[in-house]
């Protein structure tokens, strides 16, 4: 059986709460058992982004930093959400973590279908994007099979070269 996900944002009180190392407060501000892994080097410097993020932006509270919930357990397994609002042109990329606890086991394929799913739900979205580095064969591997196309490539300052893959979604073009 194929897993499912649910998200659960994560409110700046909680994004507070993670980067002072707090994790009952990020816990109690959540509402889920987040693990040790939303407080490790892997994912903080995300925390950080996304706080200042929605200080610049507060309508980008409601697209970025959310937690991955497995249902029904409600074990959280890793983190996922768009890296801000749609652009002019409709368009979202999507983000997401697997706790490496967590990992090999289908929470990445359900947190891609859960953001389809609910980019194709927002009206303004059109179209989702996801940028992936050459070498890493896991995301490679995740989006397959989702209908993406390869569209070019970007340099990143932080992660040098990323393949650019894009889907369109919306009312008509809803599902994976």
């Amino acid at each position: 059986m194929n897993p499912t996900v649910r998200f659960v944002p994560l409110s700046p009180v909680a994004l507070e709460a993670l980067l002072a190392g707090d994790l009952d407060k990020a816990r109690a501000a959540t509402g889920v058992p987040l693990g040790e892994w939303f407080l490790s080097d892997e994912v903080t410097w995300l925390w950080r982004m996304r706080l200042d993020q929605i200080a610049g932006d507060p309508r980008a509270a409601d697209w970025i930093a959310r937690a991955a919930v497995s249902v029904p357990d409600g074990t959280v397994v890793g983190s996922g959400g768009f890296h801000g609002p749609p652009d002019a042109d409709g368009m979202v990329e999507m983000g997401y973590s697997t706790d490496p606890a967590f990992r090999r086991r289908g929470f990445a394929k359900a947190m891609v279908t859960e953001l389809l799913r609910w980019a194709a739900s927002e009206p303004e979205v059109r179209t989702v994007r996801a940028s992936i580095s050459p070498g890493n064969d896991a995301s490679l591997a995740t989006i397959a099979g989702f209908g993406f196309a390869h569209v070019g490539e970007q340099w990143d300052e932080e992660d040098g070269t990323e393949l650019l893959f894009e889907r369109a979604v919306g009312p008509d073009r809803a599902g994976t």
